[in-house]
């Protein structure tokens, strides 16, 4: 049965969730797909695999010149012509073309939604990796095993570069739908300036809540003034970045993923510790609740870490590679690398993670999937596995190295930035991803609504209380919310 994507921004309780049919004119553009979800030649794996000339199209939200013009340039300067090149050495005349796009996220994916949907769209897509599941779901993308063949996807040797907890992003309910494009992790970040006035350590490392409280309450009492000991983002105004950078990473600290055993978690003691944990911050001077509530609270929150008025702030690897760089346009740091110190997340108490770790992270990333209706399944898998090549990824990341989801082209470009090696080598193993299902975006806005609760001055109990009741309305099903 087929349904319906809903659009990024959108919530199910504030208004539609299904893609305006105005973008059906852009979406449908020629492809080398077939015309009918419902074609029964989709269902053969080998359909056409001994053609010696075909066309494929691959598509993105980039753009040369516009958004993610690097990952446009990529695509259309290095992949096509070097696989254009590859196959005519072996007789074959391919033509690859490349769909450009460039639009809020949303928007695409409304389009790629409304493509899929009607059986139509480009071979290879580029999507976030958050949205396979519900593209599972909705029974529009299907497992690469269906789509390639179970013997050709398993053959791939690039599979053993990519990390188990990676290969989650395009994955769902532990199944492959495609392949993990990239990742990153997410980890505390302190300003070592700030540390060395209050007398804390220039390597610090907490092991648990109580160590990163101490230290925050030591900053408080020995630089008194304008300075925000801990910066833990909240509230509805920070957006996702409040559940993806503070909730979810706390949570999983506390021993428990939002969508757990097929339930959310509810009124819980794993989310009343993390919201007891925010009561803390917020309700002893250690953060700034005012901040929260900004429309542009987190890009302040930047600011002022470079000014060294915050001592420490839970974000991901964009905050090193995107916001403090030296020439970056948000927040440069021309001393980042002596100033700005980075530690694992911890658990409560050693061994409380989940999964029994001493620490955790969250990621995020996108993902690459073959349509399910392509003319050519193996030559769709055989230009993804060269787009996810070591040489084909080192090209991509080699003139701005970030985190990708190989670990031998991590080996290769992060060498001379430790952080990013820090991150690779040492959270991104022990992640975890958001999870890939339709009710997710509704119970983040139920998450960032419980933080604003607590910094609105609510208690505990009145926050879960709150959060109960919007997770009940999101979900319907009382047996898909874990309590107690």
């Amino acid at each position: 049965m087929r349904g319906s994507v809903r659009t990024g921004g959108h919530s199910k309780r504030r208004g539609s969730s299904i893609a305006s049919t105005g973008l059906i004119a852009v979406a449908l553009v020629a492809s080398g797909c077939l015309g009918g979800a419902g074609d029964e030649t989709a269902a053969d794996p080998m359909r056409n695999a001994d053609v010696t000339e075909f066309t494929l199209t691959i598509t993105s939200n980039a753009i040369e010149g516009g958004k993610n013009s690097d990952g446009a340039e990529w695509i259309e300067d290095y992949v096509i012509p070097r696989f254009v090149e590859q196959q005519a050495e072996k007789g074959v005349t391919a033509t690859v073309r490349f769909q450009p796009v460039g639009v809020d996220d949303a928007e695409y994916k409304s389009q790629i939604g409304l493509d899929l949907e009607s059986g139509k769209g480009a071979d290879i897509i580029d999507v976030d990796g958050i949205w396979v599941g519900e593209f599972a779901e909705s029974n529009f993308v299907k497992p690469l095993d269906e789509v390639v063949g179970a013997d050709v996807v398993s053959s791939w040797d690039g599979w053993d570069q990519i990390p188990e907890s990676v290969q989650q992003n395009a994955s769902y309910q532990d199944v492959r739908y495609g392949v993990p494009t990239g990742t990153d992790g997410r980890v505390i970040f302190f300003n070592r300036d700030v540390f060395a006035q209050a007398g804390l350590p220039a390597d610090w490392q907490p092991t648990s809540w109580e160590d990163i409280l101490t230290a925050a309450q030591t900053i408080k009492d020995e630089l008194p003034g304008d300075i925000v000991p801990l910066q833990l983002n909240a509230g509805t105004a920070m957006g996702e970045a409040t559940t993806m950078q503070g909730f979810l990473p706390l949570l999983a600290a506390a021993g428990a993923e939002i969508h757990q055993d097929g339930k959310w978690q509810g009124d819980t003691p794993a989310v009343r510790r993390v919201l007891e944990l925010y009561e803390t911050v917020y309700g002893s001077g250690l953060g700034d609740p005012v901040m929260q509530a900004e429309a542009k609270g987190r890009d302040r929150s930047f600011q002022l870490f470079t000014e060294g008025k915050v001592g420490m702030l839970l974000e991901s690897d964009y905050f090193w590679r995107s916001v403090v760089a030296p020439g970056a346009e948000v927040a440069p740091m021309a001393d980042r690398d002596e100033v700005v110190g980075y530690a694992k997340i911890p658990a409560i108490t050693p061994g409380a993670g989940v999964n029994g770790q001493d620490f955790v992270s969250m990621s995020g990333g996108s993902a690459r999937v073959i349509n399910p209706n392509t003319e050519f399944p193996q030559q769709a898998w055989e230009l993804m596995e060269f787009m996810n090549s070591f040489e084909a990824t080192e090209e991509q990341v080699v003139s701005a190295p970030r985190i990708t989801h190989r670990e031998d082209v991590n080996a290769t470009v992060l060498a001379n930035d430790p952080m990013l090696t820090f991150i690779a080598e040492e959270v991104v193993p022990l992640t975890l991803f958001r999870p890939g299902v339709l009710e997710y975006l509704d119970v983040s806005v139920a998450i960032q609504e419980a933080t604003y609760a607590i910094i609105d001055g609510a208690t505990v109990d009145e926050a879960v209380a709150r959060y109960q009741s919007e997770l009940e309305a999101v979900v319907g099903d009382p047996d898909a919310i874990a309590t107690g």
